[in-house]
Protein backbone atom coordinates (compact mmCIF):
# COMPACT_ATOMS: atom_id res chain seq x y z
CA UNK A 1 0.00 0.00 0.00
CA UNK A 2 1.05 3.37 -0.93
CA UNK A 3 0.33 6.65 0.90
CA UNK A 4 -2.79 5.41 2.19
CA UNK A 5 -5.19 3.18 0.41
CA UNK A 6 -9.25 3.79 0.69
CA UNK A 7 -11.32 1.15 0.56
CA UNK A 8 -14.93 2.71 0.85
CA UNK A 9 -18.07 1.98 -0.94
CA UNK A 10 -21.91 0.80 0.32
CA UNK A 11 -21.92 -1.40 2.99
CA UNK A 12 -23.74 -3.96 0.42
CA UNK A 13 -24.74 -4.18 -2.72
CA UNK A 14 -28.59 -2.44 -3.08
CA UNK A 15 -28.79 -1.84 -7.28
CA UNK A 16 -26.55 -0.69 -9.90
CA UNK A 17 -27.17 2.62 -10.33
CA UNK A 18 -26.46 3.72 -6.19
CA UNK A 19 -23.31 1.26 -6.23
CA UNK A 20 -22.07 3.28 -9.22
CA UNK A 21 -22.76 6.30 -8.19
CA UNK A 22 -21.01 5.95 -5.45
CA UNK A 23 -17.62 4.50 -6.65
CA UNK A 24 -17.61 7.28 -9.15
CA UNK A 25 -18.11 10.04 -6.57
CA UNK A 26 -15.22 8.60 -4.70
CA UNK A 27 -13.15 7.64 -7.44
CA UNK A 28 -13.19 11.63 -8.58
CA UNK A 29 -12.04 12.24 -4.69
CA UNK A 30 -9.41 9.73 -4.46
CA UNK A 31 -8.43 10.64 -8.09
CA UNK A 32 -7.74 14.16 -7.04
CA UNK A 33 -6.13 14.15 -3.72
CA UNK A 34 -3.51 11.24 -5.13
CA UNK A 35 -5.64 8.12 -2.83
CA UNK A 36 -5.23 4.86 -4.11
CA UNK A 37 -9.31 3.65 -4.34
CA UNK A 38 -10.88 -0.03 -4.23
CA UNK A 39 -14.33 0.10 -4.28
CA UNK A 40 -15.76 -2.51 -1.53
CA UNK A 41 -19.10 -3.44 -1.29
CA UNK A 42 -20.96 -6.71 0.11
CA UNK A 43 -22.49 -8.88 -2.33
CA UNK A 44 -24.19 -10.26 0.19
CA UNK A 45 -25.44 -10.25 3.93
CA UNK A 46 -25.04 -13.37 5.82
CA UNK A 47 -24.64 -11.71 9.36
CA UNK A 48 -27.35 -9.79 10.39
CA UNK A 49 -29.23 -10.29 13.71
CA UNK A 50 -32.48 -10.43 11.85
CA UNK A 51 -34.19 -13.09 10.26
CA UNK A 52 -36.20 -10.51 7.86
CA UNK A 53 -33.15 -8.35 7.49
CA UNK A 54 -32.22 -6.99 4.24
CA UNK A 55 -29.50 -9.91 2.87
CA UNK A 56 -28.52 -8.76 -0.73
CA UNK A 57 -30.38 -8.57 -4.38
CA UNK A 58 -29.01 -12.21 -5.21
CA UNK A 59 -25.46 -13.21 -5.21
CA UNK A 60 -24.51 -13.58 -8.93
CA UNK A 61 -26.77 -10.17 -9.57
CA UNK A 62 -24.20 -8.71 -7.40
CA UNK A 63 -21.39 -10.10 -7.98
CA UNK A 64 -21.85 -9.04 -11.39
CA UNK A 65 -22.12 -5.16 -10.36
CA UNK A 66 -18.97 -4.96 -8.33
CA UNK A 67 -17.13 -6.31 -11.45
CA UNK A 68 -18.82 -4.18 -13.86
CA UNK A 69 -18.24 -0.89 -11.59
CA UNK A 70 -14.09 -2.06 -11.15
CA UNK A 71 -14.14 -2.84 -15.23
CA UNK A 72 -15.82 0.31 -15.85
CA UNK A 73 -14.35 2.86 -13.48
CA UNK A 74 -10.71 0.95 -13.51
CA UNK A 75 -10.31 0.41 -9.67
CA UNK A 76 -10.25 -2.35 -7.88
CA UNK A 77 -12.53 -4.07 -5.85
CA UNK A 78 -13.32 -6.42 -2.91
CA UNK A 79 -16.45 -7.93 -0.91
CA UNK A 80 -16.81 -10.06 2.03
CA UNK A 81 -16.87 -13.87 2.27
CA UNK A 82 -18.50 -15.79 4.87
CA UNK A 83 -18.51 -19.76 4.39
CA UNK A 84 -15.36 -21.65 2.54
CA UNK A 85 -16.86 -22.44 -0.20
CA UNK A 86 -17.53 -18.85 -1.23
CA UNK A 87 -13.94 -17.71 -2.18
CA UNK A 88 -13.04 -19.72 -5.10
CA UNK A 89 -16.32 -18.20 -6.72
CA UNK A 90 -15.79 -14.67 -6.06
CA UNK A 91 -12.34 -14.65 -6.86
CA UNK A 92 -13.66 -14.46 -10.35
CA UNK A 93 -15.18 -11.33 -9.55
CA UNK A 94 -13.20 -8.94 -7.35
CA UNK A 95 -9.01 -8.34 -6.74
CA UNK A 96 -9.25 -8.65 -3.00
CA UNK A 97 -11.07 -10.83 -0.56
CA UNK A 98 -12.51 -9.76 3.16
CA UNK A 99 -12.46 -12.08 5.98
CA UNK A 100 -15.71 -10.42 8.14
CA UNK A 101 -14.28 -10.19 12.01
CA UNK A 102 -16.48 -12.64 13.32
CA UNK A 103 -15.37 -15.32 10.97
CA UNK A 104 -11.33 -14.37 11.77
CA UNK A 105 -10.50 -17.82 13.38
CA UNK A 106 -12.43 -19.74 10.89
CA UNK A 107 -9.65 -21.67 9.17
CA UNK A 108 -11.22 -23.46 6.79
CA UNK A 109 -12.72 -19.90 5.48
CA UNK A 110 -8.94 -18.27 5.86
CA UNK A 111 -7.08 -21.12 3.86
CA UNK A 112 -9.85 -21.10 1.11
CA UNK A 113 -9.41 -17.64 0.85
CA UNK A 114 -5.43 -17.94 0.88
CA UNK A 115 -5.66 -20.28 -1.65
CA UNK A 116 -6.95 -17.83 -4.22
CA UNK A 117 -4.19 -15.81 -4.52
CA UNK A 118 -5.75 -12.36 -3.98
CA UNK A 119 -5.02 -10.11 -1.07
CA UNK A 120 -7.00 -10.98 1.67
CA UNK A 121 -8.20 -8.62 4.28
CA UNK A 122 -9.16 -9.95 8.01
CA UNK A 123 -10.73 -7.67 9.94
CA UNK A 124 -9.89 -8.36 13.85
CA UNK A 125 -12.76 -9.56 15.97
CA UNK A 126 -13.89 -7.50 18.56
CA UNK A 127 -13.44 -10.21 20.60
CA UNK A 128 -9.12 -11.00 19.80
CA UNK A 129 -6.47 -9.61 20.84
CA UNK A 130 -4.24 -7.58 18.22
CA UNK A 131 -1.39 -10.31 19.41
CA UNK A 132 -3.66 -13.33 18.79
CA UNK A 133 -4.04 -11.88 15.49
CA UNK A 134 -1.17 -13.53 14.47
CA UNK A 135 -2.31 -16.69 14.12
CA UNK A 136 -5.29 -15.50 11.64
CA UNK A 137 -2.43 -14.47 9.57
CA UNK A 138 -0.47 -17.55 9.51
CA UNK A 139 -3.40 -19.55 8.41
CA UNK A 140 -3.22 -17.56 5.08
CA UNK A 141 0.45 -17.19 4.55
CA UNK A 142 0.37 -21.09 5.05
CA UNK A 143 -1.13 -21.34 1.90
CA UNK A 144 1.52 -19.64 0.32
CA UNK A 145 -0.25 -16.58 -0.10
CA UNK A 146 1.74 -13.77 1.49
CA UNK A 147 -0.92 -10.78 0.42
CA UNK A 148 -2.53 -10.17 3.68
CA UNK A 149 -3.82 -7.04 5.48
CA UNK A 150 -4.80 -6.89 8.82
CA UNK A 151 -7.58 -4.34 9.89
CA UNK A 152 -8.51 -3.42 13.02
CA UNK A 153 -12.11 -2.17 13.87
CA UNK A 154 -12.62 -2.01 17.85
CA UNK A 155 -13.45 -4.22 20.94
CA UNK A 156 -16.19 -5.28 22.52
CA UNK A 157 -16.98 -3.20 25.30
CA UNK A 158 -19.91 -4.19 27.40
CA UNK A 159 -22.98 -5.32 25.60
CA UNK A 160 -24.12 -2.09 23.55
CA UNK A 161 -20.51 -0.40 22.44
CA UNK A 162 -16.75 -0.88 21.00
CA UNK A 163 -13.87 0.87 22.12
CA UNK A 164 -10.92 1.62 19.26
CA UNK A 165 -7.34 1.36 21.11
CA UNK A 166 -5.26 4.14 20.24
CA UNK A 167 -2.41 1.94 20.00
CA UNK A 168 -4.07 -0.73 17.66
CA UNK A 169 -2.35 0.36 14.67
CA UNK A 170 0.44 0.24 16.09
CA UNK A 171 0.03 -3.10 17.64
CA UNK A 172 -0.81 -4.76 14.65
CA UNK A 173 1.71 -3.27 12.49
CA UNK A 174 4.04 -5.59 14.63
CA UNK A 175 3.36 -8.64 12.79
CA UNK A 176 4.74 -7.41 9.64
CA UNK A 177 2.06 -7.03 6.95
CA UNK A 178 -0.22 -3.24 6.14
CA UNK A 179 -2.45 -2.32 8.43
CA UNK A 180 -6.23 -0.79 7.27
CA UNK A 181 -8.76 0.77 9.89
CA UNK A 182 -12.29 0.13 9.81
CA UNK A 183 -13.76 3.86 10.43
CA UNK A 184 -17.34 3.20 10.21
CA UNK A 185 -18.00 0.09 12.11
CA UNK A 186 -15.11 1.13 14.80
CA UNK A 187 -18.54 3.18 15.86
CA UNK A 188 -20.92 0.73 15.90
CA UNK A 189 -22.85 0.28 18.86
CA UNK A 190 -24.02 -3.59 18.53
CA UNK A 191 -26.87 -5.66 19.80
CA UNK A 192 -29.50 -3.42 19.95
CA UNK A 193 -33.39 -4.18 21.05
CA UNK A 194 -34.43 -3.63 17.96
CA UNK A 195 -31.98 -6.44 15.98
CA UNK A 196 -30.56 -3.55 14.26
CA UNK A 197 -27.05 -2.29 14.87
CA UNK A 198 -26.79 1.36 15.89
CA UNK A 199 -23.68 3.63 15.48
CA UNK A 200 -22.81 7.38 15.85
CA UNK A 201 -21.16 8.53 12.45
CA UNK A 202 -20.25 11.37 14.06
CA UNK A 203 -17.02 9.85 15.57
CA UNK A 204 -15.58 8.52 11.93
CA UNK A 205 -14.07 11.80 11.63
CA UNK A 206 -11.88 11.34 14.92
CA UNK A 207 -11.21 7.62 14.20
CA UNK A 208 -9.59 8.54 10.79
CA UNK A 209 -7.46 11.57 12.35
CA UNK A 210 -6.71 9.04 14.78
CA UNK A 211 -5.26 6.06 12.41
CA UNK A 212 -3.81 8.37 10.55
CA UNK A 213 -1.50 9.88 12.95
CA UNK A 214 -0.74 6.57 13.54
CA UNK A 215 0.59 5.37 10.81
CA UNK A 216 -2.14 3.26 9.33
CA UNK A 217 -1.75 2.05 5.47
CA UNK A 218 -5.29 1.95 4.79
CA UNK A 219 -8.77 3.47 5.61
CA UNK A 220 -11.75 1.35 5.45
CA UNK A 221 -14.98 3.58 4.85
CA UNK A 222 -18.92 2.98 4.08
CA UNK A 223 -20.50 5.52 2.72
CA UNK A 224 -23.47 6.13 0.91
CA UNK A 225 -25.63 9.41 -0.53
CA UNK A 226 -28.43 8.66 1.82
CA UNK A 227 -27.39 6.64 4.78
CA UNK A 228 -30.36 6.77 6.75
CA UNK A 229 -32.06 5.37 3.95
CA UNK A 230 -30.20 2.61 3.51
CA UNK A 231 -30.76 -1.08 3.39
CA UNK A 232 -27.72 -2.29 5.27
CA UNK A 233 -25.80 -0.46 8.16
CA UNK A 234 -27.90 2.65 7.93
CA UNK A 235 -26.81 3.59 11.36
CA UNK A 236 -22.86 3.32 10.47
CA UNK A 237 -21.95 4.75 7.10
CA UNK A 238 -20.55 8.25 6.15
CA UNK A 239 -22.90 10.36 4.54
CA UNK A 240 -20.71 10.78 0.91
CA UNK A 241 -20.88 14.47 0.83
CA UNK A 242 -18.70 14.19 3.68
CA UNK A 243 -15.99 12.20 2.82
CA UNK A 244 -13.96 14.72 1.08
CA UNK A 245 -13.16 17.71 3.96
CA UNK A 246 -12.40 14.00 6.00
CA UNK A 247 -9.75 12.98 3.78
CA UNK A 248 -8.57 16.11 2.77
CA UNK A 249 -7.70 17.09 6.53
CA UNK A 250 -6.32 13.37 6.65
CA UNK A 251 -3.87 13.87 4.36
CA UNK A 252 -3.03 16.88 5.96
CA UNK A 253 -2.46 14.86 9.15
CA UNK A 254 -0.24 12.78 7.37
CA UNK A 255 1.96 15.11 5.42
CA UNK A 256 2.82 16.66 8.96
CA UNK A 257 3.91 13.65 10.30
CA UNK A 258 6.11 12.43 7.71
Amino acid sequence: MKNFTLIAGPCAIEDEITGLKIAKEVKAICDELSIDYIFKASYKKANRSKNNSFTGIGDEKALNIIKSIGDELNVDTITDVHESHEPSKVANYVNHIQIPAFLCRQTDLLIAAGKTGLTINIKKGQYMSHDSMQFALEKVVSTGNKNVWLCERGNSFGYNDLIVDATAITKLKKHGYPVVMDCTHAVQKPNQTSGVTGGDPSLISSIVYSAVANGTDGLFIETHPDPKNAKSDPHTMLKLDLLYPILKKALAIRKAIS
